[in-house]
């Protein structure tokens, strides 16, 4: 502790104080310290990289917020699980129990898990884990080099590969 004086609380309001000038303090050289060279190229929307492409207020596919209300359940089915592990698993309550705390865990826990299961299990059979895949798209590339030459150079390529390494040495 710094004095008497200060209590814990009053510890944590200067650590909170004094980690909120860090970050301002930060905040506040960089932006004094930047260049200011704006640009058309600067100014455009970012998307990865890529250039966008429509409208901003386009929506979502709901297997989208499916998939990631899936993943935060067993998320937080790993969280409780964890927790459930060290308060259930101390011998000492085993032992004055008698053998029956760890099967009341046990059977709290597969309950638990089997509700998590059964959820899991609707959203299969209800098809919304599936996920729909766009239709490949082919692209077609006109050539000057006839099929003919293609066809004719992939099976000298697969004659050279079903040759054995000594044979291959004396082709070159």
């Amino acid at each position: 502790m710094l004095t008497p004086a200060i209590s814990s609380f009053g510890e944590m309001l200067l650590y909170l104080i004094g980690g909120l000038v860090f970050v301002l303090g930060a905040l506040a050289t960089a932006w004094l310290i930047r260049p200011a060279r704006p640009n058309v190229e600067k100014l455009s929307t970012y998307e990865s990289g890529e250039e966008p492409s429509g409208s901003a207020w386009g929506q979502f596919n709901v297997r989208f917020y499916i998939i990631a209300l899936v993943f935060i359940l067993f998320d937080v089915e790993l969280v409780f699980l964890f927790p459930w592990a060290t308060v259930f698993g101390r011998r000492e309550l085993i032992a004055e129990s008698g053998g029956l705390w760890g099967w009341f865990a046990l059977a709290e826990m597969a309950l638990f898990v089997g509700i998590l299961a059964l959820g899991l299990a609707w959203a299969w059979a209800r098809g919304l884990l599936e996920w729909v895949r766009p239709a490949p798209e082919v692209r077609q590339i006109e050539s000057p080099v006839p099929e003919k030459l293609y066809q004719k150079v992939n099976a000298q390529v697969a004659s050279f590969s079903s040759t054995s390494p000594k044979e291959k040495r004396s082709v070159v």
